[in-house]
């Protein structure tokens, strides 16, 4: 599978299927595998991307905090369309990848048909509660500094699963990526204008609120809730997601 070089990090890649595009970003401390369940399904008419942010998996893990960021994990994603000669795809994503997803639409509106938001949040527009979810990424960071690979045993199905290269790339991705310092995307969501969908298991607590949230800011917004479902609920109920997904693209022809 291919790898894209960004200033000399590379960025690993998949491609499947054919047809409009769809880009799909995993959660933190994941990898692009936590999608292979919707591969079949969703690559028949569609050609889905999945990748490895900076940090994880097969990418690379550079020791430089500049080489981490919102701004540059959404320069990736315009890149990876670019590679795969898309002008615009659907954007979608889990947790950490449904935010960027977002983050995505914000600086490339043209380039962004619809959009896919799984089991995330859209941000804060206050400070406090910003600087409280900073704290805990940053606490990731040390856990994962302590602990190293062993600190996702346990979590949902898209971390346990996962298999990195470089443990200290999930450090900088925890500081420097994981962190927000902004409220554009959560002030973003009542200008979306395309069709947007958004899905949350029915047992991911943390996330049920903030998926209301964002169902009723974003305009013409459809929810799904999955039974039985948690944090990776394409995981968790892959047939009942997929469908999901694929009523969502049929009905707005995406």
């Amino acid at each position: 599978m291919p790898n894209l070089d960004r200033d000399g990090v590379p960025i690993h890649y998949e491609v499947h299927g054919r047809g409009p595009a769809i880009l799909l970003t995993h959660g933190f401390s994941a990898t692009g595998d936590m999608w292979n369940d919707q591969l079949e399904a969703l690559s028949r008419e569609h050609t889905i991307i999945t990748w490895d942010m900076r940090g994880h998996g097969r990418s690379g893990s550079p020791r430089d905090a500049n080489a981490y960021s919102e701004a540059l994990t959404v320069s990736d994603m315009a890149a990876l369309l670019d590679a795969a000669g898309f002008a615009d795809a659907v954007i979608g994503g889990l947790s950490l990848g449904g935010y960027m997803s977002l983050a995505f639409h914000v600086a490339h509106p043209a380039r962004t048909r619809g959009l896919l938001i799984i089991d995330c949040g859209p941000g804060y527009k206050k400070t406090a509660p910003r600087e409280a979810w900073n704290e805990t990424a940053h606490a990731r960071a040390e856990e994962i500094t302590n602990l190293g690979l062993a600190a996702l045993e346990g979590g949902s199905a898209e971390r346990s699963s996962a298999v990195h290269a470089d443990v200290e790339g999930l450090v900088y991705a925890a500081r420097y990526m994981l962190t927000q310092h902004t409220s554009a995307v959560i002030e973003s969501l009542p200008h979306i204008r395309v069709p947007s969908l958004v899905v949350v298991g029915a047992d991911d607590e943390p996330f049920l609120a903030a998926s209301d949230y964002m169902a009723n800011k974003i305009p013409g917004a459809a929810k799904v809730v999955l039974s039985d479902a948690g944090h990776a609920a394409n995981m968790d109920q892959p047939e009942a997601f997929n469908r999901a997904v694929l009523d969502f693209l049929e009905a707005h022809d995406l």
